[in-house]
């Protein structure tokens, strides 16, 4: 759609969402907006409640939170208007869906990729058990072999040193690293293959495969991955580095570990530090939280990351450059992996007010987003627990996360989806100065 008739749509459904309710309500709209409002903001705390208690307190609090929105909408049918807050509501969604495609930038053209020369000796690594089996439903054993790879597969029963396996391939020959397999392995890999220089080939054979979305791979089918053998290009793309221990400790205890992804601390690095979570996750987690959210049971935390400090977070997130916000519907995504910043968010939650204030997004006060190039994570204990990349560790502190820019040589299909772009933050000034610059916009010029 052209973005000047989307921005007009947006102009057009946004006004008769508010004149649905004001021809039909008049100034009980305004009444109308609030109970939704409020609504919303009961459930979350309500949820929160149900998270940070146990026992009838929980229970209370999960009756308030199926209740709220269920008495919204009765008070609605009561009051003889709920089909005209449906309408309303699905006009405003098309108004802010058509605002956000108004405001879209295409962006610069694609930086042209020169190709890259086919390896002579490349050697892969495959785990059979990854995302459900997916080496053996695709055939990438046979495939790689048939393209000249020499490949590994891991035995689940005999657990290998998957970095030494690559460390004693380029050793005798290989010039290229590839793994097929979860974001943990790798990142071990990708480790060797910064190290000793040579490219690093991802085959999104894992389970959620967040590192090949980002690189924009295909991971509904695996095997377009080893293009990259035969019609590839190389980039160059940042890691994280994680390690833990006052300067001067021994090596072992402060030696860094390479994430592709990225590492977790606070309630959710602790929950899947337990034995019974593997079993039941659910259950666990809800055992759990409650003393890890109150703050009686766990580390607590406290955050620098550069010049932002945030002291006794409940959960903190340092990826491997930032994660998208200002899309909901891209969550999870990096729009690059070449910025040369960790993403930061940390999450401070102590009563229902700031629970119910996350429905705010990024502004909410619970939330604190920051780039950095060094994160240190402190805590009142000598060890805390990391999630990295999926992985259950346990790190001395202090924890120091780092970015290295640039590390890692990947080479990747010339021919590959790419990485979605995100849809900017909603701003009506501009969408409204979009819809109304005809002839600017006609020449060419960005109504801003």
């Amino acid at each position: 759609m052209d973005r000047r008739w989307a921005a007009r749509l947006a102009l057009a459904a946004g006004t008769a969402a508010l004149l649905v309710l004001l021809v039909s309500a008049g100034l009980r709209s305004v009444a109308l907006v609030g109970v939704g409002l409020a609504g919303l903001a009961v459930t979350a705390a309500a949820l929160w409640w149900v998270l940070a208690h146990t026992g009838i307190a929980r229970a209370l609090a999960l009756v308030l939170a199926t209740g709220a929105p269920v008495a919204v909408l009765v008070f609605y049918a009561v009051a003889g208007v709920l089909w005209v807050v449906l309408v309303s509501l699905a006009l405003w969604v098309l108004a802010v869906s058509a605002g956000r495609t108004a405001l879209a930038d295409p962006g610069p053209p694609p930086t042209p990729e020169p190709r890259a020369a086919p390896p002579r000796r490349p050697f892969l690594i495959m785990n059979p058990r990854s995302g459900g089996g997916k080496v053996g439903k695709f055939r990438l054993v046979d495939k790689a072999r048939a393209l000249g790879a020499e490949v590994v597969v891991l035995d689940p029963a005999h657990p290998q040193d998957v970095a030494e396996l690559a460390r004693r391939a380029v050793d005798d020959g290989a010039d290229l690293l590839g793994v097929a397999g979860g974001d943990g392995t790798q990142a071990l890999v990708a480790g060797v293959a910064m190290e000793l220089d040579v490219p690093f080939v991802v085959i999104c054979a894992g389970t959620r495969n967040h590192f090949a979305m980002d690189l924009g791979l295909d991971r509904e089918d695996p095997s377009a991955c080893l293009q990259a053998l035969t019609d590839g290009v190389e980039i160059r793309v940042d890691l994280g580095f994680i390690g833990g221990g006052d300067v001067g400790e021994p090596s072992e205890a402060g030696r860094e570990r390479v994430f592709v992804n990225n590492a977790s601390f606070g309630a959710y690095a602790t929950v899947v530090q337990s034995p019974a979570y593997r079993d039941d996750k659910a259950r666990t987690t809800l055992q759990l939280l409650p003393d890890l959210l109150t703050h009686h049971s766990g580390p607590r935390l406290k955050v620098c990351a550069d010049s932002v400090a945030v002291d006794g977070p409940q959960a903190v997130l340092v990826s491997n450059n930032p994660y998208r916000m200002g899309d909901p519907a891209g969550l999870g995504y990096r729009d690059r992996l070449d910025s040369g910043v960790l993403g930061v968010l940390g999450v401070k939650v102590d009563n229902a007010v700031q629970a119910a204030s996350l429905l705010r997004g990024r502004r909410a006060l619970g939330l604190t987003s920051a780039t950095a190039r060094q994160v240190v994570i402190d805590a009142d204990a000598p060890f805390v627990p990391a999630g990295v990349d999926g992985e259950a560790l346990t790190v001395p502190v202090p924890v120091r996360c780092r970015i290295e820019p640039g590390a890692l040589r990947v080479r990747l299909p010339r021919h590959r989806p790419g990485v979605p772009r995100g849809a900017p933050p909603m701003n009506w000034r501009r969408v409204r100065r979009q819809a109304l610059t005809v002839g600017r916009a006609a020449a060419g010029r960005d109504p801003r």
